[in-house]
Formats: C-alpha cells, sequence, structure tokens
C-alpha cells in the first residue's frame, strides 16, 4: 500500500537532538575554516523550519561529536535522550555525521524496544551553511516523517535514515559513497518512503510491532566482538591473531558470494576450535546485496559443519550491533545463536522472534 502524504495532521512536536557531523557546520566568513553552530539557534540558521509548523525542540551534543567517535557509549547517550522524553514528542530526529550513521541506526533499533513512534537519522555531505548544501532538505523532510500520522498514529514507528529521496530501515542501510548526496543504500530491503513531489509511503514495508507496549530502552552492550574479512591469501597468523583475541565472544565472519570460504584444513579447524570455546561466528556475505546460503556450495556446508553461524541479508552494521546487544544481556552462546537466526526487529529476512 502506497500512501502520498502532503500535509500535517495536528500540531506534532517533535525532538531534534544534534550529535554532530557535517550538517552542523558553518563557516566562519573570516576564516573559511567550518565550524559547528549552536542548533538552539537553529531557526536563525534555518528560516524554513517556521513554515513547517511544528512545534520543533532541539537537545545538542556539548561538544558535538564526528561520526568516527560514536560508539555504545553516544548510543546509550541517544537512547536515554529519548527515554527521556518519550512521552512529550511526537517523533525524534537525530542529526549524525554519515560514517558512522548506519551503525548507530541499527543499534538504535534494538536498543529501543516496543517503540512506535518515528526515530529518523539524517546528515548531509555539505555543511548546512554551504550553499549547494543537501543538508536542508533532509533535514525537513526528514522532520515532516517523524511528524507524520494517519488516524492519530504514526506513519513510520521504526528507527530508520532519511537521506536525500529514501526513507530506508535503520538496520538495513550502509553507507555506499563518500561524495554523492545519495550516499545510503538498502540493498535488501526496500525504501519505506520516498520523496519527491510528494512523500509516498510504502506502509506494506514499515515494520509494526505485534502488541502496543511501553517503550523499554536497553542500555546493555557488549563490545567484545570482532569482523574478520576474508581475502585471497590470508595467513593462518592473521586467521589465528582475531580468533584468540582474549574476551572474545563474537565474530562477524565476511565471506565471499552466497557465504563461501576457504576449505583448508587449518582454516575450519581454527573455526571449530572458536566455536568450541564459546565464540559464535555468523557468516555474512561480502556482497553488496543478496544472502548466505550455506546450503548452495560445499565450502558453505563446510562453514556450517564448523558450528557458523548463518547471517542471511544481514549488513555487517546490523550483525555487529546485534551481536554487541544480544551478548551485553549475559546471553549463552547458544542463545545468541538462536537470536541470530531470527528476526528481532526487521533486521533480516526471516521470522520475527521474541525479544531478550
Amino acid at each position: 500500500m502506497v500512501v502520498n502524504v502532503n500535509g500535517q495532521e495536528g500540531k506534532a512536536s517533535i525532538l531534534l537532538i544534534y550529535t554532530g557531523g557535517t550538517i552542523g557546520m558553518m563557516e566562519n566568513p573570516e576564516t573559511g575554516v567550518l565550524e559547528s553552530f549552536n542548533f538552539q539557534h537553529l531557526k536563525d540558521n534555518m528560516p524554513e523550519l517556521k513554515k513547517l509548523g511544528y512545534h520543533v525542540a532541539t537537545y545538542q551534543f556539548d561538544p558535538p561529536m564526528d561520526s568516527s567517535q560514536m560508539g555504545p557509549d553516544s548510543w546509550m547517550k541517544i537512547v536515554r535522550i529519548i527515554a527521556d522524553n518519550y512521552a512529550l514528542y511526537d517523533g525524534f530526529v537525530i542529526l549524525h555525521g554519515t560514517d558512522t550513521m548506519s551503525f548507530t541506526a541499527s543499534a538504535l533499533s534494538f536498543m529501543l524496544e516496543n517503540l512506535d513512534k518515528p526515530v529518523i537519522l539524517t546528515g548531509s555531505q555539505l555543511p548546512i551553511g554551504i550553499l549547494r548544501t543537501d543538508g536542508k532538505e533532509n533535514l525537513i523532510t526528514a522532520i515532516e516523517i517523524a511528524a507524520a500520522k494517519e488516524n492519530g498514529q504514526p506513519l513510520v514507528p521504526e528507527v530508520c535514515i532519511f537521506f536525500e529521496n529514501n526513507l530506508l530501515r535503520g538496520n538495513r542501510t550502509r553507507k555506499i559513497s563518500a561524495d554523492n548526496f545519495n550516499a545510503f543504500r538498502s540493498y535488501n530491503y526496500p525504501p519505506l518512503a520516498q520523496a519527491g513531489i510528494h512523500i509516498k509511503y510504502d506502509l506494506a514495508q514499515v515494520y509494526h510491532p505485534v502488541s502496543r507496549r511501553p517503550l523499554k530502552p536497553h542500555y546493555l552492550l557488549d563490545r567484545n566482538i570482532a569482523i574478520l574479512k576474508l581475502f585471497p591469501g590470508m595467513s593462518p597468523q592473521v586467521i589465528e591473531s582475531i580468533l584468540t583475541i582474549p574476551g572474545l565472544k563474537g565474530v562477524v565472519l565476511e565471506t565471499y558470494g552466497s557465504g563461501n570460504a576457504p576449505t583448508d584444513e587449518w582454516f575450519l579447524t581454527m573455526l571449530k576450535e572458536a566455536v568450541a570455546r564459546g565464540i559464535v561466528v555468523v557468516n555474512i556475505t561480502q556482497c553488496c546485496a543478496g544472502s548466505v546460503e550455506m546450503h548452495r556450495y560445499e565450502t558453505g556446508q563446510k562453514l556450517l559443519d564448523a558450528g557458523v553461524v548463518s547471517g542471511y541479508d544481514s549488513t555487517t552494521e546490523s550483525a555487529v550491533t546485534k551481536l554487541m546487544f544480544l551478548f551485553g544481556h549475559g546471553m549463552t552462546p547458544e542463545e545468541v545463536k538462536a537470536h541470530m537466526n531470527c528476526s528481532l526487529i526487521g533486521e533480516i529476512t526471516v521470522a520475527d522472534h521474541f525479544r531478550p
């Protein structure tokens, strides 16, 4: 079902959370240097916001953070801001640097259990103070989406990224360009909305919770996770150095194609030994699109026999943050494996499952 939304329903209230990133920069007229500006004066810098007719309040990280510095502590801070203000606002817009936006969006999707209001992340490739900036349109449209309702209910009650023209499920996204305005893609899940002359929502693709329950924020994350990206000619020493990291609990194994990897005995033995030590190894593809099918080829089957778990069509960002989330809640390796085989919040294409 595709719905065109042009106007607004009532006067919505939006909390705009500025964490940092390129969008919050303005050029100093004297030095030419890009500097962060105070988002408490956002309406003075963006008079277009006044025409929207919404109540827009702001919260600014002090100091603003480059997205390369964002991580679990920052995610917890964002969750707490949303939880503390949840009853006061109809939706939330998070201004964030683009480099790690997909990691943050994925993490928030797991950490905000029972979310029934929009949480829209956006940013820009050019600072908001630059004439050709993409930031103004991204921000205005993100606010419109966060405020959009039908019959009193929000149209998109999930964590999303809006960039350029597309509204994407946050835990399905990845950044694909450092230069183009159209910087994000969701290869394995269709857009939830597309913004042109009108904003067209594909409501059939939007995630809706099975039952309405109060928001349950989560703050527990385990950082003992690693990414192991395979490449031809990897030495045993490289593999061993990662799989034997002290305290390691989970590994996102980026394999070839539909989940294939070398079948050298030393490699399979290292994986088996890691699994036997309680390390959860999740197989995802290095390809931008597609899914892991470990039964398809003998090489994938050998990984399965070694105890490696399928990551289906998960992104790296989603797999990493999901492992952090699950281990953060004190789950056993077997419990984590079971949850990795299920969709908690629409992050992979399998049947939905229960929360921890």
